[in-house]
């Protein structure tokens, strides 16, 4: 027989510099229910994704 494992016995210790809030969304560094949130994660999305391509397209067309 497997031995059962109390993880729920114990407390959490919030005094412990080791131990943060638990639950949906407490371990992002942003709060995805602001208003503008959609708008700003695309967008960040996009210049995540076409800066590459501007770099290499004005190394292409600067003048050497």
């Amino acid at each position: 027989m497997v031995a059962r494992r109390g993880f729920h016995s114990t407390r959490a210790q919030m005094s412990s510099p080791y131990h943060y809030p638990e639950g949906p969304r407490s371990n992002i560094p942003f709060n995805p229910l602001t208003k503008f949130f959609a708008f700003r994660y695309w967008t960040f999305m996009a210049v995540g994704f076409g800066a590459p391509f501007g770099v290499a397209v004005w190394q292409t067309y600067k003048n050497q």
